[in-house]
């Protein structure tokens, strides 16, 4: 085989030449077409393919788009900075998975981060938007912007949410955490304790997991009673004068901060109240406490997100997936003082 010139970008033609092949059959088997293998005898793809070896041929990505219509870049575009920031413990997992997913799929990643800030809020479709050098793209955020996920999904644009959101004009595919049955589940094992005032400290409004988490908690007591967590004093003031047993906190963060003011006042966790935290800490909270909980399983959100992006590029329909949460046994619920 003559060396090849290092001068110039080989193309396909140059590797047809090489293998003596045609070119057809070399975008055959690069593209990895369904109806190669039964086109292509073995002993020429495996010609191709040493070829492609030797060489180090790398494939133009626009001319592989134009072929394919698909070029296996992923977008991945987050509504919130995830590093480095206050938040990128939180959605570390989350990218994790995602980085696995994509590898085993010999999918590329692009992190999408020209959209500016406009009002405190980012948008994925503004002036300069590259949303179309994917082929699809992966959402992260806390809140998603609703004017967002209903262009994307009236132009058919592949993409997915990591977390639940409502539908925008059509269903919006996710992968989310089951969040309602998760609080359910810590409400029942909070009353067989013998708890029967229990307080949900939190907004239980606005964004999908606070509104799911809320829905959880009011579908499992006979009298709900939300607490807005506010300023860290007024909302230690407000848990006291509640006069309840044990207190669900949204935030993990708010967890932590009444745990530390009721423990300057004397009152004891779990001895007198007992404080459940529903979720991972989406902010800086430093604690030595093992709170008892669940956690979200955020590496398997962002995998199988990507699994079902590439679904979706491949033709599939829209899909829906809530994933259970783990249980943290930890050590601040126990049965109320008589």
């Amino acid at each position: 085989m003559p060396p090849p010139d290092h001068t110039r970008r080989l193309t396909q033609r140059d590797i047809a030449r090489l293998a003596g092949v045609s070119q057809t059959t070399v975008s055959l088997v690069l593209n990895d077409r369904a109806d190669a293998e039964s086109r292509i005898p073995a002993e020429t793809r495996d010609r191709v393919l040493r070829v492609i070896r030797e060489t180090g041929y790398v494939a133009d990505p626009a001319a592989r788009r134009l072929a394919a219509r698909r070029n296996r870049i992923l977008g991945v575009f987050t509504y919130e900075p995830v590093f480095p920031s206050a938040t990128g413990d939180f959605y570390h997992p989350f990218l994790v998975g995602i980085e696995e997913c994509a590898e085993h799929c010999g999918c590329d990643l692009l992190l999408f981060t020209s959209a500016p800030t406009v009002g405190g809020r980012k948008r994925v479709y503004h002036q300069d938007h590259r949303l179309r050098l994917a082929d699809g793209c992966v959402l992260l955020g806390h809140e998603l912007d609703r004017e967002d996920l209903s262009r994307l999904v009236t132009e058919r644009y592949p993409f997915v949410s990591v977390g639940r959101r409502d539908d925008a004009g059509g269903p919006v595919p996710y992968v989310g955490a089951d969040y309602p049955a998760a609080v359910k589940r810590l409400v029942a094992r909070t009353r067989a304790l013998g708890h029967e005032r229990i307080a949900y400290l939190g907004h239980g409004r606005g964004p999908e997991p606070y509104v799911d988490r809320f829905r959880g908690y009011v579908e499992s007591v006979a009298a709900p009673l939300r607490l807005d967590p506010g300023e860290p004093a007024d909302m230690v003031a407000r848990v006291l004068a509640a006069d309840v047993t044990a207190v669900l906190a949204e935030e993990y963060a708010d967890g932590v901060a009444l745990t530390d003011l009721l423990a300057r006042r004397g009152v004891s966790v779990p001895g007198d109240l007992s404080v459940i935290t529903l979720g991972d800490p989406t902010r800086p909270a430093p604690t030595d406490v093992d709170f008892t909980g669940f956690r979200i399983p955020r590496r398997e959100m962002g995998r199988q997100a990507v699994e079902v992006l590439t679904e979706l590029i491949e033709g599939g329909e829209p899909v829906q997936r809530l994933l259970p949460c783990e249980y943290a046994e930890g050590a601040t619920l126990t049965p109320p003082r008589t």
